[in-house]
C-alpha cells in the first residue's frame, strides 16, 4: 500500500471516529465523557494531522529518491 493510500485511509478513519464520537456524545454526557473528550479525542486530531503531514513529506522524499536512482 502506498503512503498516499495510507494517508487517505488514516484521514477517512479519523473522520469516521469523529462522526461516531459525535453520536456517542449524544448519550455520554457525564464528567467521565467530558474527561475522555479532553484526554483522548481532542488530542487525536492534531496528532493525526501531524502524522498525515509526515506521510506527505516522506512520500515526497521517497519520490525524489526514486527519481534520482533512475
Amino acid at each position: 500500500m502506498s503512503l498516499k493510500a495510507n494517508k487517505s485511509r488514516l484521514t477517512g478513519l479519523t473522520k469516521d471516529i469523529l462522526l461516531r464520537w459525535a453520536d456517542t456524545q449524544e448519550y455520554w454526557r457525564d464528567a467521565k465523557g467530558a474527561e475522555f473528550d479532553r484526554r483522548f479525542m481532542r488530542e487525536l486530531f492534531p496528532q493525526v494531522n501531524q502524522a498525515t503531514a509526515a506521510l506527505e513529506k516522506l512520500d515526497e522524499l521517497l519520490n525524489k529518491i526514486r527519481n534520482e536512482c533512475e
